[in-house]
C-alpha cells in the first residue's frame, strides 16, 4: 500500500524537489498482489526473500509488515528511526513479535523536536 500511496501522490508534485529525487531513485517494491510497478525506476519483487540478493543499501518507507519480515530474516543491519512528537494513544508496535537486539549508536534532536535515532544490530 505504501507504494501505491507514494505513486499516487509524489509524481504529481512537480513543484516539489523531493518528487524529482523520488522519481530518479531506484525503488524496490515487495508485493504478492501487484503485477507491475509503473513508477519510473521501480523493480517489483514477489517475495521478501528476493531482497537478499540486493547489495546496495535500502531504505524502507512505511510497511511495518515488511520491516518485521526483514528482521525475522536477519536482513537489517542498521535502523534510522525518526520519532515525531505526536501522541496517538494506541497503535501497532514496530518490533511486535520480533527480537530486536539493537544498540543505539547515535541520536540527534532536530529544531522541530523530531528525534533521529540510529541503531545497529547487536546487544544494547
Amino acid at each position: 500500500r505504501t507504494y501505491e500511496d507514494f505513486y499516487g501522490y509524489w509524481p504529481k508534485q512537480t513543484d516539489n524537489p523531493f518528487s524529482e529525487v523520488l522519481g530518479r531513485t531506484r525503488k524496490f517494491v515487495v508485493s504478492r498482489t501487484m503485477t507491475e510497478a509503473p513508477w519510473e525506476n521501480s523493480v517489483l519483487l514477489k517475495d521478501v526473500g528476493d531482497v537478499e540478493g540486493i547489495e546496495e543499501g535500502l531504505t524502507v518507507l512505511g510497511s511495518g509488515v515488511l520491516v518485521r519480515e526483514l528482521m525475522r530474516r536477519d536482513l537489517v543491519d542498521e535502523w534510522l528511526l525518526m520519532v515525531h512528537p505526536v501522541v496517538l494513544g494506541t497503535g501497532r508496535r514496530l518490533f511486535d513479535g520480533v527480537e530486536a537486539g539493537l544498540r543505539l549508536v547515535e541520536s540527534v534532536v532536530t529544531t522541530t523536536g523530531v528525534v533521529i535515532a540510529t541503531y545497529r544490530r547487536g546487544e544494547a
